[in-house]
């Protein structure tokens, strides 16, 4: 599937947070919104799963209007995994994970034994297979986060949004989850805050900065320190991966700042 954002532009609280943001997603790319907080990212994906309706522009799959789509078949084609996106209910880990079938669904239907195989699968995949029997209240943030990615692929999405799916997670599985991300072959919008794991994640990268796209390419060519500098503020050095040649950030702490007293 391949996602384009048209001229996409979104006002919040009389304040335009996201200005005429054009990028397009090719079927089966990786696209990694990075920026500093209150850049506009979040708010762009809103309008991909339909959270929020542009103030202008078009949110367009496979050349189809998002807004012209039922919401049944936009589930079916999209999943979401938001920064928002935990249960209130206190659901077993397999219950919340086969709730990603209900876009498939007419009504309460029991889940089919391909259905059952499909969502021991994704807890698999995903390390949560242990836990299918737990209620999700009980879980820790990292183990929840990987809960609601299993629902997430599940639904047998074509296209997947992310809105900072390594939250919580520990080292192993932050590795773990994206190198599976980019094995599924799906098209990928994803929001990252770690430009280190953005740049080895993603096939190129979109810096936003202020609600306006600054840069968009490769990791190499949009990862630059003088770029990094101008839109974070900070002074890095940039190096190369010594096994895989990806863009490394590298910085120091300002040591020089007075310690608090207490």
């Amino acid at each position: 599937m391949e996602l384009r954002l048209d001229q996409l532009s979104v006002d919040l609280g009389g304040r335009r947070v996201v200005e005429q943001l054009d990028l397009d997603v090719t079927a089966g790319e990786v696209v990694g919104l990075v920026g500093p907080n209150g850049s506009g990212k979040s708010t762009a994906l809103r309008c991909v799963y339909r959270a929020l309706r542009p103030s202008a522009g078009v949110v367009r799959l496979d050349g189809e209007v998002l807004d012209s789509l039922s919401l049944r078949e936009t589930a079916r084609r999209t999943s979401a995994l938001t920064q928002d996106g935990g249960a209130d209910v206190d659901f077993t880990v397999a219950e919340l994970v086969a709730l990603g079938r209900t876009p498939h669904q007419r009504g309460p239907v029991r889940l089919s034994a391909a259905e059952r195989e499909l969502c021991e699968r994704a807890m698999a995949q995903t390390d949560v297979l242990h836990l299918a029997g737990r209620g999700v209240l009980s879980l820790s943030g990292g183990e929840r986060q990987r809960v609601l990615l299993a629902r997430a692929l599940v639904q047998e999405p074509q296209l997947l949004v992310l809105d900072e799916p390594t939250n919580h997670l520990d080292l192993r599985h932050q590795v773990r989850l994206l190198s599976h991300l980019r094995a599924t072959g799906l098209t990928i919008l994803v929001v990252l805050h770690d430009l280190n794991l953005a740049a080895a994640a993603c096939d190129r990268l979109a810096l936003m900065s202020a609600g306006r796209l600054v840069a968009v390419g490769t990791p190499a060519d949009v990862l630059t320190a003088e770029r990094i500098a101008e839109v974070y503020g900070v002074e890095v050095q940039l190096t190369r991966h010594p096994l895989t040649g990806d863009p490394q950030v590298l910085f120091a702490l300002d040591r020089s700042q007075p310690k608090e007293i207490r």
